[in-house]
C-alpha cells in the first residue's frame, strides 16, 4: 500500500476527493456568507480541472501551446463565471 502512495496520480485523485468533500460539506454549508463559499467552490473546481486535464488526459506531456491553451481556458472560464455570478 505504502508503493502506491507514492504514485502521482494517486496523490492528485485523493487530494480531488478532499476538494469534493470540502465543497460538498464544508463550502456548501452555512459554515460561510453564500457568496464566499459559492465562489470558493468555482475556484476549487478550476484546480480540479487542471489536475484532471494535466494528469488524467496528460496534458502535462502536451506540447507547450497545448498546455498554455487549455491553461488559459481554464483560467478565462474560471474567471468569467465568477466575474457574471459576483456581477449578479
Amino acid at each position: 500500500m505504502p508503493g502506491i502512495l507514492k504514485q502521482r496520480t494517486t496523490v492528485v485523485w485523493i487530494f480531488l476527493m478532499l476538494a469534493t468533500v470540502v465543497t460538498t460539506w464544508w463550502l456548501a454549508k452555512d459554515a460561510f456568507p453564500v457568496r464566499v463559499g459559492t465562489v470558493g467552490i468555482f475556484l476549487i473546481a478550476a484546480v480540479k480541472v487542471h489536475l484532471v486535464l494535466n494528469e488524467f488526459m496528460e496534458l502535462r506531456q502536451a506540447p507547450k501551446s497545448a498546455r498554455i491553451v487549455f491553461e488559459t481556458w481554464v483560467v478565462l472560464v474560471t474567471a468569467g463565471v465568477v466575474g457574471i455570478y459576483l456581477a449578479t
